[in-house]
């Protein structure tokens, strides 16, 4: 599925043009885009976050030598 958003700002001109250009093509769906804000800047998460490094710690100490024959 695609989604064809446009933006409500130019829903007007758009829409119903955009509808007849993709009418035969099923796998197009045309909508209009009403969002008031972005979701990022609406949630404010408690404002703890803190940035780590999310990889795996090293293994403490020295490895083994290896076994020669």
């Amino acid at each position: 599925m695609i989604y064809c958003v446009v933006p409500e700002a130019l829903a007007r001109e758009l829409l119903d043009r955009l509808i007849d250009y993709y009418d035969d093509d099923p796998n197009v769906t045309v909508i209009v885009d009403r969002r008031r804000a972005s979701r990022r800047a609406a949630a404010a998460g408690g404002g703890m976050r803190q940035v780590r490094d999310r990889r795996r710690p090293r293994v403490p100490g020295e490895l083994p030598e290896l076994a020669t024959d």
